[in-house]
């Protein structure tokens, strides 16, 4: 059985017999975990999970809430609760009561986050630059509506 550079490599995808969508799905999975112990490795202070979880908290408009925060993250409260936790506890995040209601908590992020970020920055582009080497835009949109797509079809299946 050839390696998954060889079969990538190949003149012509052969999937070994697997359903191509089961091969995509593999395939995501397999890339995921790569991507993250790269990313854990680069960051050292903080994990992928930890960094993703504030580029998610900077993708919103107002300070989100834990629940808020997991549904943008595609996971569960309990888990993003202990991501928050350990970056509340690192400096990264405060966790504050809402004004209007304050049975809600929200996640603001501290100075701390944004001397990180910028610190990070050039070294982050660098590698995403490299990720997508060789890889036209059209390509990328494709996957983007495809991974869309999948994901709606996945909340209908719920």
């Amino acid at each position: 059985m050839r390696n998954l550079e060889e079969i990538i490599n190949a003149d012509e995808l052969r999937f070994e017999g697997m359903d191509a969508s089961l091969f995509l799905l593999g395939l995501l999975s397999a890339f995921e975990n790569r991507y993250q112990a790269k990313a854990d490795s680069f960051f050292e202070e903080i994990s992928w999970k930890q960094f993703f979880a504030i580029i998610c908290i900077n993708l919103c408009k107002e300070s989100p809430t834990i629940k808020e925060l997991a549904e943008i993250m595609g996971s569960s409260h309990q888990n993003v609760k202990q991501i928050l936790i350990k970056l509340e506890n690192k400096g990264f995040v405060e966790i504050i009561a809402d004004e209007q209601d304050k049975r809600k908590q929200r996640i603001v992020l501290t100075e701390k986050t944004m001397i990180f970020c910028e610190e990070h920055e050039e070294g982050s582009q660098r590698i995403i630059k490299k990720i997508f080497e060789g890889i036209d835009i059209e390509n990328i949109e494709i996957v983007i509506k495809t991974l869309l797509q999948m994901e709606k079809n996945l909340k209908e299946a719920e």
